[in-house]
């Protein structure tokens, strides 16, 4: 996913004795320091094109588009020991919600394109494993970005800007700064990051003697606990209560404090390759939904009536819907547990009760308690992706992370005028609430309307393997496919108009 970076002023963990550090912006996959460290001494300097903050899917997905469309020379700096971002961070057993195929630089397949046999993904294509997806983002860098000899890499440091506009980075382990000329731009892939469970401390107070874990350290504990109480309602939390089922933890032994209810994506309709007409058909369903429906919460419920949206409960109207994908395996594993709190977030968890914003329920020293409560999406304030000095990274269509990143890459490489780029993709803020999703949605038809009208863009996204739909022309006589072509024809442009009134009775 994409980073967060948060104004303050703190002491960086790596800095020498002797400097002093000034205020900062400060993100796991790299630090934008907005002063100059007083006594820093500058090492040789690097000169680049495009000076890229993050290796994460966001910096490699923008890279490899750079290295493919344009001869431009490319510097990444990143915090972290190797490229990857959060899946450097990431719980053992977490897996991509989408498949393989559709994730990644556009230039290097992930996976196999298999389909799984066995397990609760068994019939859809595959998900790659938190191990997969570190060394393939360390393969794209050795095998395709460094051999090119356009781009250099360097890991563990920290990246900063000093008054005078002068970029430089410091790694931790020397605390030698070097400057960096930039001939371009910088690209900043940094503002949209959000916090992880494993990174971050828990949003709620913990007292002393409570066990109180993330949930990466699940694989690790040395006692079995009588009792998990599971704190979260997003993407970990389901994730954690899945493999704890799986694993043969009774439902019964599980609490799940949840302070919102969710819609999920239906993983059904979200396959690659010879699934592809279902996907295709999960476009129609949602724009003849959209050009029906007399409210925002009507869409929604006609898409679950669909089978393209679910909930885990379906007594509870979600407020929340953040675009992750589950299949209906995992769905009827989390039905099972009943012991579900909902009375609002997580004040702090003492030795006998957890406080909640709408009373305390009941927790005893036998009782492990599970961190899943982490922001994983940020929500700042919007900017211009494309300036004459920067690229800042931020989604600019629903969905489909690798696919939005690399775009941008092949925008800034092949549009001349930063006004022309923006024009072509405009920034809209990570989705959280159920409208969040349909302004996201009326925003891809725009923007999918305007690029085409470029043919370098227009080709690209036809071609591109990170484009879930890209490959639909091949299968344009499957009886699915052809009924869905006059669907979408019947309500599309009905769908984008309703979409204004639904948005704009909620605002």
């Amino acid at each position: 996913m994409l980073a967060r970076t948060r104004h303050r002023t703190l002491v960086q963990r790596h800095t020498p004795s002797h400097r002093k550090p000034g205020p900062m912006r400060r993100s796991r996959g790299a630090i934008l320091r907005l002063g100059a460290p007083r006594a820093a001494a500058m090492s040789d300097l690097t000169e680049t094109d495009y000076l890229v903050v993050g290796a994460g899917a966001a910096g490699m997905a923008f890279t490899d588009a750079l290295l493919t469309h344009s001869d431009a020379t490319v510097t990444i700096v990143d915090r972290r020991h190797a490229p990857g971002g959060h899946w450097i961070d990431a719980y053992p057993f977490v897996r991509l919600h989408q498949p393989s195929a559709f994730y990644g630089v556009d230039s290097v397949p992930l996976g196999q394109d298999a389909i799984d046999r066995s397990g609760l993904n068994a019939g859809f294509y595959e998900l790659a494993t938190a191990d997969e997806l570190r060394a393939y983002f360390a393969r794209v860098m050795q095998q395709h970005f460094l051999a090119s000899g356009r781009v250099r890499y360097f890991p563990g440091s920290d990246y900063g800007r000093d008054p005078t506009g002068r970029h430089h980075f410091t790694p931790a382990l020397t605390g030698v700064t070097r400057e960096v000329r930039v001939r371009r731009k910088l690209v900043d892939t940094t503002y949209l990051e959000g916090s992880i469970p494993a990174t971050s401390a828990p949003p709620f107070a913990v007292a002393d003697g409570v066990r109180c874990i993330a949930a990466g350290e699940l694989t690790r504990i040395g006692d079995r606990p009588e009792r998990f109480v599971i704190v979260g309602a997003g993407k970990t939390a389901l994730d954690t209560c899945v493999w704890l089922l799986a694993q043969g933890v009774p439902a019964p032994a599980i609490r799940w404090i949840k302070p919102r209810e969710g819609w999920w994506l239906n993983r059904r309709y979200h396959q690659p390759h010879t699934y592809l007409p279902d996907f295709y058909a999960g476009v129609g369903l949602q724009l003849q939904a959209m050009a029906e429906a007399a409210s925002v919460e009507d869409v929604l419920l006609r898409l679950e009536s669909d089978g393209f949206l679910l909930r885990v409960d379906t007594a509870v109207m979600p407020t929340m819907c953040h675009g992750a994908i589950i299949s209906e395996a995992e769905l009827g594993l989390l039905r099972k547990i009943e012991d579900v709190v909902r009375m609002g977030r997580v004040r702090r968890i003492e030795r006998d009760r957890i406080v909640l914003d709408g009373g305390t329920v009941p927790t005893d020293a036998h009782t492990l308690h599970v961190h899943c409560a982490a922001q994983g999406l940020a929500r700042p304030a919007l900017r211009p992706i494309f300036e004459a000095d920067r690229v800042t990274v931020q989604p600019c269509l629903w969905g489909f992370a690798c696919y939005q990143f690399a775009l941008l890459g092949v925008v800034e490489a092949t549009i001349e005028r930063d006004d022309d780029k923006n024009r072509l993709c405009p920034p809209i803020a990570y989705w959280d609430q159920p409208a969040d999703y349909l302004s996201a949605y009326l925003a891809a038809m725009a923007g999918e309307q305007a690029r085409a009208a470029f043919p370098a863009l227009a080709t690209w996204a036809r071609d591109t393997r990170l484009n879930p739909l890209s490959g639909i022309g091949q299968q344009r006589d499957h009886p699915t496919v052809v009924e869905t072509r006059e669907r979408i024809k019947r309500f599309g442009g009905a769908a984008a108009g309703k979409l204004v009134k639904l948005l704009a009775a909620t605002a």
